[in-house]
């Protein structure tokens, strides 16, 4: 199932307000950009990030899963929650 333009739309007003968003498709889904910086990648109807150190103590209780065949682990960010989802975003940019 590929990722909806409406959840794509959803994911850039959940995080509104942490910079220039904007967003891509990709081989078929797509990738979310902040201040022209690749941070979201979004397969499925489900939000991943990058597995990276920066983030690691605050994604400790998150479910994690691969967002494509061969792809390495990401974290799955709760999108539904903007607050959070706006912390994250932030760090990573």
């Amino acid at each position: 199932m590929a990722t909806s333009l409406e959840y794509v739309k959803y994911v850039c007003e959940q995080i509104a307000g942490t910079g220039a968003v904007r967003y891509r498709k990709m081989f078929g889904e797509y990738m979310v950009y902040i201040n022209d910086k690749p941070i979201l990648l979004l397969c499925d109807n489900t939000v991943y990030v990058k597995n990276l150190e920066c983030i690691k103590e605050k994604m400790k209780e998150a479910e994690k899963g691969f967002p494509y065949d061969r792809a390495k682990e990401h974290y799955i960010l709760d999108i539904d929650n903007s607050e959070f989802s706006k912390e994250i975003v932030t760090i990573l940019e």
